[in-house]
């Protein structure tokens, strides 16, 4: 079952919460969707979801990340740690929606008042018919400060490589398995 949160939080960087559990994405905003095979059966599919869900996966990739412990739930606040000593900036975000379901498991954040961007990334882990696993990065974005801005398609291509880092890092916690 997929979850989304109230729409009347005021916090929130952008007005398109939850789009990221449909199709079409919103106009205005750059569009990211990655698709990666990570493995294949369902110790397959429980592990990546696990890593998924947990921050696991975004840690081994590099990123420091600040949230409760435990599967992520809508509402849950998250701090993405981008760069690395004083070049660090902190992305907050909250958790918007979730799926826990036989054959799909993940999440979305959205971008709160002081992220670098404006708009939405989902992480989901799903099984085919099958039993291939899939990883996959959704998400919509434009520049929320002078320094994105000025970065310009800068961001959309390390987004993309990032998305790209984090499936090979779910790729290896689900052959883990």
């Amino acid at each position: 079952m997929t979850r989304l949160i109230s729409a009347g939080r005021d916090t929130f960087s952008y007005p398109d919460r939850g789009a990221t559990a449909r199709l079409p994405l919103p106009a205005g905003y750059n569009h990211l969707r990655h698709r990666a095979r990570v493995g294949h059966g369902r110790a397959a599919f429980e592990a990546a979801g696990i890593a998924v869900t947990t921050f696991h996966a975004h840690r081994t990739s590099g990123m420091l990340v600040r949230a409760a412990d435990g599967p992520v739930r809508p509402g849950g606040r998250v701090v993405v740690g981008i760069g690395f000593g004083p070049l660090r900036i902190d992305a907050p975000c909250e958790v918007v929606w979730t799926a826990y379901e036989p054959a799909r498991v993940g999440f979305a954040y959205g971008t709160l008042s002081g992220h670098p961007e404006c708009g939405e990334e989902s992480f989901v882990v799903e099984i085919d018919p099958d039993g291939t696993v899939w990883f996959t990065v959704t998400a919509f974005s434009r520049p929320n400060s002078w320094y994105t801005r000025l970065a310009g398609p800068v961001i959309p291509f390390l987004q993309l490589r990032y998305a790209r880092r984090l499936g090979r890092h779910v790729r290896r916690l689900a052959a883990a398995a």
